[in-house]
């Protein structure tokens, strides 16, 4: 197989995530990046010295050798990007979400579902190892009936007013991966739900939020996320855990970003798995997308725009349903303040945007 030629738009963190496993992979030839940002181009030129670096993403759309576009700006960004991409014939790799309202992410889906082209989107959680091996596990009957799924995401992390606007508050920026997550183990439509927030640091927007209910099969859920764990301790710590409950058995995961344990508890079966974390798992999502263009059948594995739809306008759901109930301010912007000034200086760190050059 030829190397795949694809141009990246969007050069800040996950760009360079996508342009270091794609250097690595061998099967990805990165033609262009395009950014707006001068120093971010400064950047590309150092680390990817064969592309041409462009600050007009329709250069990239224009020349017909590019066969895939990876669309890694913000959220504002990609509708017409998208439009752009199905107009000119090339496959999508895009982040999430694959726009900036519901409105224009299920235009999103329609443009793509009409379109013979080859689209993914960053739902990394599908792709981990830990959670295929839980959802094996639960396949096999271990566990009996599923019941409960409970998902759990505390760290430190992205704080408010750092970026992402976009993308909107951290439950839906990062909140909709737990979203989509509970959807694929269940195998079911969400049905019912009920939300609790709070607005941290008297933010504008809540920064913590829990959220309990049902699937339509039954499965009950709750999901836990906020960037709010222990911003100005000392020393940083996280809470990061999926429990999956059935009527004979339970499966269930932890990690600290370096290494994910599994522990399996089935009604025939005992297993304690450690095996490296894996991070966002954009080689496998990037070789799952080779392959498919490969062999012209798309990967069962390779989640949709429409998944991600999904994901990102129950988020949105979950979110405003709290806005429904009593939402206290906790804190003060002082705090805040004092969070961000932190993150500034900070060299290793929950979330760290890339320092420009």
């Amino acid at each position: 197989m030829n190397p795949v030629k694809i141009g990246l738009i969007g050069f800040g963190r996950m760009g360079g995530f996508y342009l270091d496993e794609m250097q690595k992979s061998g099967k990805w030839d990165v033609v262009y990046i395009c950014d707006l940002s001068p120093e971010s181009r400064e950047l590309a030129h150092k680390l990817a010295p064969g592309a041409k670096i462009v600050s007009d993403e329709q250069v990239i759309f224009d020349d017909p050798e590019v066969e895939v576009v990876g669309l890694f700006a913000l959220a504002d960004s990609r509708k017409e990007q998208i439009e752009k991409a199905v107009a000119a014939g090339k496959h999508i790799i895009s982040e999430k979400p694959i726009a900036e309202s519901p409105e224009k992410e299920w235009q999103a889906v329609e443009l793509a579902e009409k379109s013979p082209l080859l689209s993914t989107v960053n739902l990394y959680l599908r792709n981990s190892w830990y959670h295929k091996t839980i959802r094996n596990f639960i396949a096999q009957g271990e566990i009996g009936e599923l019941a409960i799924i409970r998902v759990c995401h505390m760290t430190p992390g992205l704080a408010p007013g750092e970026g992402h606007e976009y993308e909107g508050p951290a439950f839906h920026d990062c909140g909709m991966h737990y979203v989509d997550i509970a959807r694929w183990y269940a195998r079911s439509e969400y049905k019912t739900w009920n939300a609790q927030a709070v607005r941290m640091w008297n933010y504008k927007d809540p920064w913590w939020l829990q959220c309990h209910g049902t699937f339509e099969n039954g499965v009950v859920f709750d999901i836990t996320q906020g960037h709010v764990y222990g911003q100005l301790a000392k020393d940083q710590t996280h809470n990061s855990y999926i429990d999956i409950i059935g009527t004979k058995g339970i499966a269930r995961m932890t990690h600290d970003f370096k290494t994910a344990v599994v522990e399996l508890h089935g009604v025939t079966q005992t297993h304690r798995i450690e095996r490296p974390f894996g991070g966002k798992n954009i080689d496998v999502l990037c070789d799952l997308f080779a392959q498919s263009l490969e062999t012209g059948v798309r990967n069962e594995s390779l989640p949709s725009f429409r998944d991600a739809a999904i994901a990102s306008e129950y988020a949105w759901r979950f979110l405003q349903d709290a806005r429904t109930h009593d939402m206290p301010a906790i804190g003060d912007l002082g705090e805040l303040e004092e969070i961000r000034d932190r993150r500034r200086t900070m060299k290793n760190g929950y979330g760290l945007l890339r320092k420009r050059a």
